[in-house]
């Protein structure tokens, strides 16, 4: 098995440090599919937007009252970055 770190981490451990909390969470990527996209998938195009702005509300909404404002505004923004993605998509 190799080992980084000077032997103390095998190579293809996740680090606390590589969790992507905004993108990729590991509780939305389980199971082979990643939630929103399950989600997209079950809703029409408008029914997707309007989940990304009320998502994007939520994360806004709640700043205040959270320990990390900055992850909070990174997940508003990831859900506004869809909500373009999917107008882009009807628009071209």
């Amino acid at each position: 098995m190799s080992m980084v770190n000077g032997g103390q981490v095998p190579v293809g451990t996740v680090l606390k440090a590589e969790l992507d909390m905004v993108n990729h969470p590991p509780h939305y990527t389980a199971g082979g599919i990643e939630c929103i996209e399950a989600i997209r998938a079950a809703l029409t195009p408008d029914e997707f937007r309007g989940h990304c702005k009320a998502n994007a509300m939520k994360y806004l909404w709640r700043i205040n009252h959270k320990s990390s404002k900055i992850e909070n505004v990174n997940k508003a923004i990831w859900y506004l970055e869809r909500f373009k993605e999917s107008l882009d998509g009807d628009m071209g």
